[in-house]
């Protein structure tokens, strides 16, 4: 999404690319080219000599030298046959976005609960009639719009053919959603509220076609449900109103994750767009309120004209902003519970939450904020999950949150954000405004600016991937990668020990324009979602522009050789978001996201082209012909 590429991060902190490029020129540039020729993805890590877990045995299988090829070596993880470049795009200019996902021969599609798709069976539809939309109360009882991250709750935790299926809902553009470009009453906002948030829809599959059913805990929820907070920040005065307003709502739920203990997360990320100022060019951000982005006019979305809560100038409604840009967990089995913001994971653009079991029992998670020069971060639990929750406490609620700084020499350390250190205590009164402000804290703290951190996943071997989605802000150029300007992003790999501690060591084994080269089958561009299986492989979901012509894509990637292939492609114009899997993993679920950006002349998926039909985002579910594990 465009608006993740604005820049909010004015600290003088020092960035990746000048640690990249420091680190590489510590190393003979000579030996360096032949390196990459010769080892491709997994054997360009920075630092000292630093190699990802794994990668060291894949280095001497893979075959080129200075100026040479990459040849990567064939696993066996990846047993499919992926899509090709010519099958993915046609050759005549006016024909090259198709309208159609494409799939590996091996494999198959279903596009399911399309945006307007009723949460219960026998509610109100929207099918893409050019000519209407959603009222707001339909919409509060469709699934959304902006498909992003998912993930799949099988019933009593081991079916793989029914269960509660949780979908975020990014974003819509008004022009989408209301069929114009800017809200005329509060029921055009509402209507656009309610478009929002998350779907929680019982799946079930008969005969190999997935289709909702009946549950009482299928639910909408969007920027009107009521929530609340949890956590050291839970009662602060900076989440209180003048107005005295109940907790509400969720909003640009983009990344997601979900616990041992079977909730869903979802992740609040440009939260700021959906806020602005009826006092027009007059309203002028305070320091904190530009560090997140806030502006008069947001995305443009038009809700502080009838909406008072996302009024920035409204007195009475000062701190209604505060309340969103946190991780929020969501029970899917029990819609009496309602969605708690667990503000000891921080607030700032969260953009995923992948779970790792560290030392002790505990819980960590990694956490990327989506900006250009923005930072990485990790929570740790106070004690073992199991014995706080059979002392009835949330894990999430107790623990560390720390931010990464990156070292030249492949190493790295975990910052705490803590009242307790001198350097915050003079900017914050306490604990809950650090972390309602964890973006000024991480500044002051010297954090590492990175390009677009998004999503993260941990992989069987404990290493956690990172995507870098892109940077074209970069100036700077170093030999090797990142690159300068980053159109491309990369992937990182971090390696944390027992995942407790507070230092790591990090590599980049993919470079996404590295994968350009001509004739190469494995271009992408943008890594967005990310997901690694239990046998190795990475699971790649693409944001935006692609190379030779491709529409976005999800890829399986085996880290270990640097083996790549495309399983999947979307239509025109839209993203490919979200990875879940059911228990067995012989059934994924990704989303195609604004198919077409709301334009029925490029596209009418998952409606047959007709020209008219407006596109409507859709959960893809992809199974192999043969029956067997996603991704083999």
């Amino acid at each position: 999404m465009s608006h993740d590429n604005h820049i909010s991060n004015r600290s003088s902190n020092r960035p990746f690319e000048d640690i990249m490029k420091a680190s590489l020129s510590r190393r003979n540039l000579l030996k360096r080219s032949a390196l990459l020729s010769a080892t491709g993805f997994m054997g360009a890590f920075v630092g000292e000599g630093l190699l990802a877990k794994g990668a060291a045995a894949a280095t001497s299988q893979v075959t080129g030298g200075v100026g040479g090829t990459l040849l990567a070596q064939t696993s066996g993880l990846l047993g499919f046959s992926a899509v090709a470049i010519a099958d993915a795009i046609t050759a005549t200019p006016e024909e090259t976005n198709l309208a159609e996902p494409v799939i590996s021969d091996d494999y198959q599609y279903q596009a399911l609960i399309p945006w307007g798709t009723s949460i219960q069976p026998g509610g109100p539809e929207y099918d893409g009639n050019p000519n209407t939309r959603p009222t707001a109360d339909q919409q509060a009882e469709q699934v959304g719009i902006g498909h992003d991250g998912i993930w799949f709750f099988g019933k009593d935790g081991t079916s793989n053919t029914e269960g509660m299926l949780c979908v975020n809902h990014e974003f819509g553009r008004n022009s989408h959603v209301l069929g114009k470009d800017a809200p005329e009453t509060l029921n055009d906002v509402r209507l656009s509220q309610h478009a929002h948030g998350v779907t929680v829809i019982a799946i079930q599959n008969t005969n190999g076609t997935w289709d909702r059913v009946a549950s009482p805990n299928s639910r909408r929820i969007h920027v009107n449900t009521d929530v609340e907070f949890s956590g050291p920040a839970a009662n602060h005065p900076l989440l209180q109103n003048a107005a005295n307003n109940t907790p509400q709502g969720t909003v640009n739920n983009c990344g997601n994750g979900y616990t041992p203990w079977g909730t869903y997360i979802t992740c609040e990320e440009n939260f700021n767009g959906y806020f602005g100022s009826t006092q027009g060019e007059a309203f002028v951000p305070d320091e904190r309120q530009d560090r997140y982005g806030f502006d008069f006019d947001g995305f443009g979305y038009g809700w502080e004209q009838f909406d008072q809560r996302f009024d920035l100038s409204n007195a009475s409604y000062a701190n209604e902003q505060n309340r969103f840009g946190w991780i929020v967990e969501i029970d899917p089995e029990d819609a009496s519970q309602k969605p708690v913001k667990r503000t000891a994971l921080g607030r700032f653009k969260h953009e995923g939450f992948a779970f790792a079991i560290g030392a002790g029992g505990r819980i960590v998670g990694y956490m990327g904020d989506d900006q250009r020069f923005d930072y990485c971060y990790k929570f740790v639990s106070q004690a073992s999950w199991r014995s706080m929750r059979a002392r009835g406490l949330s894990p999430l609620d107790f623990g560390k949150l720390y931010v990464a700084k990156f070292n030249e020499d492949g190493t790295g350390e975990w910052l705490e954000l803590t009242i307790n250190n001198p350097a915050l205590q003079s900017e914050f009164s306490d604990q809950g405004e650090v972390l309602i402000y964890a973006r000024v804290a991480a500044d002051i703290l010297g954090a590492t600016p990175m390009d677009r951190p998004e999503w993260t996943t941990v992989a069987p071997d404990g290493g956690i991937f990172w995507a870098l989605t892109n940077n074209s802000q970069r100036t700077e150029t170093g030999p090797g990668s990142p690159l300068a300007p980053n159109n491309d992003g990369h992937i990182l790999r971090m390696d944390d020990g027992n995942h407790t501690g507070t230092t790591f060591t990090w590599a980049i084994p993919f470079i996404a324009e590295e994968t350009h080269a001509d004739g190469d089958e494995t271009t992408f561009s943008d890594p967005d979602a990310l997901w690694a299986d239990p046998d190795g492989r990475l699971f790649i979901g693409t944001d935006g522009g692609q190379q030779k012509g491709l529409n976005n894509q999800l890829l399986v990637a085996d880290p270990a050789t640097g083996e790549i292939r495309r399983l999947f492609t979307g239509v025109a114009d839209d993203e490919i978001t979200g990875v879940a899997v059911t228990p067995d993993r012989r059934t994924l679920f990704t989303n195609t996201q604004h198919p077409g950006n709301g334009d029925p002349t490029i596209t009418n998926f998952p409606a047959s082209t007709d020209g008219v039909t407006i596109p409507r985002d859709s959960t893809i579910v992809i199974t192999r012909k043969n029956g067997g594990i996603v991704g083999s």
